[in-house]
């Protein structure tokens, strides 16, 4: 990185990033509190609201959102008529998964190979760290020269909405020039990426009961219909030969007309297993950023460790649908009910319950926020351009916050790049990625500010 007050004074701060970070990673703060106690992500919330108070921020507060979580929120005066910037960040994570697969503790953040790694150590937990190592980049060199808004929400990743209706209800209070969401993350390590485009998400459960109780398979399989053989049916049917989303109805054949996504690099990002194809058709882009997905995201069966030979009564599984841009969230969650149950085989029992959705996001990259971040990024990644990506996770919050605020002009950076392995097990973020991103945040403020 080239000689810059603002970036040596991030690279000084680096060392305290590490040991805070360390610190919100050890709240075990998953948003299903039927799994995980309600306390950790309580203390996650108030470790969060802490860093604000002592960063100077004024009015911070624990919102009780309508899902029953806490957003933390805070704001920090600029100069007069100065412009105002609301950045975000989540401090809920995924649940660990098995946690006897992760190499170190997924609770404890843990240096290995110049990686830290630790459950939320990219998403998004390094997200907080990347917004206050910036504002603090900024104290040290002239001060702030924006309002500041932070927002870091307590249920994103469990997709229930808690955030959004809070906002709907209290319209004024993030409201902002411009929005910086702190929770994507470059194409490549070391590529300078905004996320121009989300997809939308729907959860969707469904049910299938065929007999009053399970059956001996030896005295009544063949003649006895079997819920858990037609939920296969049932799931199979979402997809065509070549692994494609087909759900009746929805659209799946748009293109992608960005930055490209090369087949063999998205290998082995993905860790696909040598000979196993990728699904789908055309270029992975299309596949990724510009079309459905659908994942079965798990199946309520017997294990095979003391499966009995039984019929089964009665089969549920967990459908994830991904759409893009272009496409309305509660219209495809309608069409994936619809498909689920016109395909249920045998008159079996059928029930559908949609239990979370998020609408897809495309931002305007024409605006003068996306020059100045364009700047920002060209010295904090010296001799890289920025790039423009799609994203194919969703986050609700942003087309909540684009209808909220018509004007507002929204980014999407983060820390969650491919090596990152989000969601997954050793979760991880690269230390050089938090520091570069904080250094792009405070010039990209100061150079809004100039606008």
């Amino acid at each position: 990185m080239s000689s810059n007050p603002v970036a040596e004074t991030v690279a000084s701060l680096m060392p305290r990033a590490r040991t805070e970070l360390g610190e919100l990673v050890a709240f075990k703060s998953v948003a299903d509190f039927d799994q995980f106690p309600k306390s950790e992500s309580e203390g996650a919330a108030n470790w969060v609201a802490d860093a604000l108070r002592a960063e100077g921020f004024q009015d911070v507060a624990l919102l009780d959102t309508p899902d029953g979580t806490q957003s933390v929120y805070g704001y920090l005066p600029g100069p007069e008529g100065a412009k105002t910037v609301l950045l975000y960040a989540h401090y809920d994570v995924q649940p660990p998964l098995d946690e006897a697969a992760w190499t170190t503790p997924p609770f404890e953040l843990t240096e290995r190979d110049g990686r830290w790694y630790g459950r939320g150590a990219a998403d998004c937990k390094g997200g907080v760290i990347m917004h206050l190592l910036a504002l603090r980049a900024l104290k040290a060199n002239g001060g702030i020269p924006v309002h500041i808004k932070v927002i870091a929400e307590g249920s994103e990743e469990q997709g229930t909405g808690g955030l959004e209706r809070y906002a709907e209800e209290h319209p004024e209070l993030l409201s902002a020039d411009t929005i910086v969401i702190g929770d994507t993350g470059n194409f490549r390590l070391g590529l300078p990426t905004v996320t121009s485009t989300l997809r939308g998400m729907t959860l969707v459960r469904v049910q299938i009961d065929t007999l009053e109780g399970n059956l001996h398979s030896g005295q009544f399989g063949g003649a006895a219909p079997d819920a858990l053989a037609a939920l296969i049916r049932v799931l199979d049917s979402l997809r065509a030969k070549d692994g494609s989303t087909t759900v009746d109805g929805l659209a799946a054949h748009a293109t992608w007309d960005g930055l490209s996504y090369d087949e063999e690099q998205f290998r082995q990002d993905a860790r696909v297993l040598d000979g196993v194809e990728l699904i789908g058709s055309d270029t992975v882009a299309d596949r990724i950023w510009a079309r459905p997905a659908v994942t079965v995201l798990g199946i309520d069966c017997p294990p095979v460790v003391g499966a009995t030979p039984s019929v089964q009564a009665g089969a549920r599984a967990l459908v994830s649908l991904r759409v893009p841009p272009g496409v309305d969230a509660t219209e495809a969650t309608k069409l994936l009910q619809s498909h689920l149950e016109a395909h249920t085989p045998w008159g079996a029992r059928v029930r559908t319950e949609q239990i979370g959705q998020g609408q897809p996001f495309s931002a305007d990259t024409t605006s003068p926020a996306y020059t100045a971040m364009a700047d920002a990024m060209a010295i904090a990644y010296p001799g890289q351009e920025m790039q423009y990506a799609g994203q194919g996770g969703s986050i609700p919050l942003c087309n909540t916050l684009a209808a909220l605020y018509p004007q507002a002009e929204i980014l999407l950076i983060g820390l969650s790049e491919p090596e990152a392995q989000i969601h997954a097990v050793n979760e991880s973020v690269s230390p050089e990625e938090l520091e570069r991103l904080s250094v792009t945040e405070a010039l990209f403020l100061q150079n809004y500010a100039g606008n």
